[in-house]
C-alpha cells in the first residue's frame, strides 16, 4: 500500500485519507514518553527492528512509524522496508501531530477542562490537591506563588488546579505561572504556548540557554540540566517577588523515588512536600499534587482529549532520560513496572511504601543522619 511514498515518509495529511483499519500506527519512542502522550489509536511497540529480525511483525500488514520528530522512526521505516515490510515514517512525528490538532478556535475547552475537575474528577484530584494544601501547610496568607509549567500533563494540571484553589479564595495570595524556556525547539515552544492559550492559564515566559550549556557534558548531562533548570527558576521568581515555587510531582513520583533510593542509591529517603532553598534565601519549594496519583492525572488528560509534550530537549529525538528531578526515566520505568507487579499479589503495596516513611523506627536503624547532615550508629546508645 505505501509502495509509493519512495522516502518512506507520509504526511499527516495523506495518511488522514486511508482508513486506519488499513495500517498498524506504531509509536517507536520508548514507553515512557509513550505512556506520556500518544496518537489516538496508535500502539506502543519495542525495539521494532528486533522484532520484525525475530519474524514477530507480520509482513501481511502496513505500518505507520512514528517518533517524536520523525528522525528515529524514518530511519526504521527504510529499514523495515528493506526486510521486505510494507512500511512508512510519519513526517515530523509526533510534535507536527500536536500541532495538527490544535484549532485556532478553542470553543469552550477551558469550560470543559474546568468543569470535569469540578465535577468528575473532584474526588480524585481537587480534594486530593486541597488535603496536600492542606496536610502539608503548603501555602499561606500573602503568599506569591511561581507555578512551575514544564509544558506536561503534570503541570499543567497543578495550573488548573491552582487557578481552581484561587477561585474559592480563603484568603489572600497571588500566583505566577512561569515557563521557563531552557533552549526549546520552536515547534515545542510554540505547543507549550498553544496548551497554555486553550486552558486559559496566563504564562509568564522567560529565557535560558541550559540545553546548550549541558549540550557537550557526557557524564550525567540529564541531572545537571535539572540542577540548573532549578536553579533558573528560583532566580526568575525571586526576582518576580514570589516566595516559593510549585513543582507538578505527584505521588506515584514519591513512591517510585523512595524505592529507586533504596535499589540504585543504597539510601532511605523521600521526595518531600516542601523544603526551603538552600541557595536562595527565603525561597520555599512546594509540592502541592504529592497524594494524587497518576493514573487519574492520565484519566483527566484523556477524557478532555488533551495533548502535552513529555520533552522538548534536543538532545535526542525522544529524549526519555530527561526528567525534572534529574532522574533516568528508564530506572524509573524499572521501578513503576516492579510496583505494578507487585501489586498483582498485595494491591497496598503502593499506600505502604508511601507510609513507610511516616513511620520510621530509629531504634532499628543502624545508622542514620541528623537534619544537620551528622552520622549516627546505634552503637552510640547500645
Amino acid at each position: 500500500m505505501f509502495e509509493q511514498y519512495e522516502n518512506a515518509e507520509i504526511t499527516i495529511e495523506q495518511l488522514a485519507d486511508i482508513h486506519p483499519s488499513m495500517y498498524r500506527l506504531c509509536d517507536i519512542r520508548d514507553e515512557v514518553s509513550h505512556r506520556y502522550g500518544s496518537i489516538p489509536n496508535s500502539e506502543y511497540i519495542e525495539n521494532i527492528i528486533e522484532k520484525a529480525k525475530s519474524g514477530e511483525l507480520s509482513k501481511d500488514t502496513s505500518y505507520v512509524l512514528y517518533c517524536m520528530k520523525g528522525i528515529q522512526s524514518s530511519d526504521a521505516a527504510y529499514q523495515l522496508r528493506q526486510m521486505g515490510y510494507d512500511a512508512v515514517s510519519l513526517k515530523n512525528g509526533y510534535s507536527e501531530w500536536l500541532l495538527s490538532s490544535y484549532k485556532d478556535d478553542y470553543g469552550d475547552k477551558q469550560e470543559e477542562v474546568e468543569k470535569s475537575i469540578r465535577k468528575k474528577f473532584h474526588k480524585v484530584l481537587f480534594s486530593k490537591f486541597a488535603k496536600g494544601i492542606n496536610e502539608y501547610d503548603l501555602i499561606q496568607e500573602g503568599d506569591k506563588i511561581a507555578v512551575c509549567i514544564s509544558g506536561g500533563k503534570d503541570s499543567m494540571l497543578m495550573a488548573k488546579l491552582f487557578q481552581e484553589i484561587k477561585r474559592h479564595n480563603k484568603f489572600p495570595f497571588e500566583l505566577v505561572f512561569l515557563v521557563m524556556d531552557p533552549g526549546y525547539s520552536e515547534v515545542n515552544r510554540l505547543l507549550i504556548e498553544k496548551n497554555a492559550r486553550m486552558l486559559g492559564v496566563p504564562i509568564t515566559v522567560f529565557e535560558s540557554k541550559i540545553f546548550d550549556a549541558v549540550y557537550e557534558v557526557e557524564k550525567s548531562p540529564c541531572y545537571l540540566c535539572a540542577r540548573m533548570r532549578r536553579g533558573y527558576l528560583y532566580s526568575k521568581a525571586k526576582e518576580l517577588g514570589c516566595n516559593k515555587i510549585a513543582l507538578g510531582h505527584h505521588y506515584d513520583d514519591v513512591i517510585e523515588t523512595i524505592l529507586m533510593g533504596m535499589l540504585y542509591g543504597a539510601q532511605v529517603q523521600t521526595m518531600m512536600p516542601k523544603l526551603h532553598s538552600t541557595n536562595f534565601e527565603g525561597m520555599e519549594l512546594i509540592r502541592p499534587m504529592y497524594l494524587i496519583r497518576e493514573e487519574d492525572i492520565i484519566k483527566w488528560r484523556d477524557y478532555n482529549n488533551l495533548h502535552f509534550i513529555q520533552c522538548a530537549c534536543h538532545f535526542t529525538d525522544t529524549c526519555s532520560s530527561c526528567r525534572d528531578d534529574g532522574t533516568s526515566a528508564s530506572k524509573r520505568m524499572e521501578v513503576k513496572k516492579l510496583i505494578a507487579d507487585m501489586k498483582k499479589s498485595n494491591p497496598y503495596v503502593e499506600s505502604n511504601i508511601f507510609k513507610s516513611v511516616t513511620n520510621v523506627n530509629l531504634s532499628t536503624i543502624i545508622k542514620y543522619k541528623d537534619k544537620n547532615g551528622v552520622s549516627h550508629n546505634f552503637l552510640e546508645e547500645y
